[in-house]
């Protein structure tokens, strides 16, 4: 795995372990040019426990409490030749971003994936695109939990060098004899939908009839992997209601509603999903 060794050895990455995000206000005169330096690095079980924990209660949402987070991130922690961290200002800082794959049957003995795989079939189940992911997860094969997130206002542009990498780092595994040759890859991430406020509900109603949510995607890339998808769907999340989405709401009409979203991708089609993203995210040169 020399690429991914170089990389630990040095802290940050060469190209493209790193990008320049501007921020351009020249037709605005009450905003300053931006310039955010970010730098990959590998997992650090010294630095990254916090940040990563925190990553993870945002993808799992209300739900990351029926989990062993901590437990889930130490997991990712122990592994630090597979997936990335992104961060602003040095090694030393807590992650604004990452991605990993986790193979699920060679951790189905451990508590936070044994949880984690029964959460995920209990949801597949409730959705029938997804009916056949329960019967994949008890088959033995080696399926790949990839799991991403980011803070929110991180630009899109640095998923395509994460997924670049992850499947560098992933072949140079296999060739290394470790237990990363995945005959599937299963992506967990969220989606939402806006919803009508608690409090306007009633004089809605009287205005205008319910119409269908539309679906939106809080990582753009998601839109991309579901077109190599052989299973893709959203569930809702056990501890949602609407009242949470009321106190998400904002200076607006609508509130936000958000559901889990997973992505089944054969292993055969993931670098060219990989390559899609690139293609549809990367800046401009």
């Amino acid at each position: 795995m020399a690429k991914k060794r170089a990389r630990e050895a040095d802290g940050a990455a060469e190209a493209p372990d790193k990008m320049v995000e501007d921020s351009d206000s020249s037709d605005d005169d009450d905003f300053d040019m931006v310039n955010v330096d970010f730098e990959w690095f590998n997992f650090d079980s010294e630095i990254d426990f916090h940040g990563t924990k925190s990553l993870l209660r945002q993808l799992f949402d209300v739900d990351a409490t029926l989990f062993d987070i901590s437990g889930l991130a130490d997991l990712i922690l122990s592994q630090p030749t597979i997936g990335s961290t992104v961060k602003v200002d040095g090694k030393e800082t807590d992650a604004y971003a990452f991605l990993t794959a986790l193979n699920l049957h060679e951790h189905r003995e451990k508590q936070p994936i044994a949880e984690l795989t029964r959460y995920i079939g209990d949801k597949a189940k409730t959705n029938e695109a997804l009916a056949g992911i329960p019967d994949l997860l008890s088959s033995g094969q080696h399926v790949g939990l990839v799991l991403s997130e980011r803070l929110i206002n991180m630009p899109s542009e640095i998923a395509p060098p994460m997924y670049n990498m992850l499947i560098d780092e992933i072949e140079a595994a296999v060739e290394d004899k470790e237990p990363y040759e995945f005959s599937h890859y299963l992506i967990i991430s969220k989606t939402y939908h806006e919803i009508e406020s608690k409090l306007d509900i009633e004089e809605r109603k009287r205005k205008k009839g319910k119409q269908d949510a539309t679906m939106f995607y809080f990582h753009p890339e998601d839109e991309v992997l579901q077109k190599y998808a052989a299973a893709y769907g959203s569930y809702d999340f056990t501890k949602i209601d609407e009242a949470i989405a009321d106190s998400k709401r904002a200076f607006q009409e609508m509130g936000v509603m958000p559901r889990g979203f997973m992505m089944l991708i054969e292993a055969s089609k993931f670098a060219d999903a990989a390559k899609a993203i690139s293609e549809y995210l990367s800046p401009p040169s």
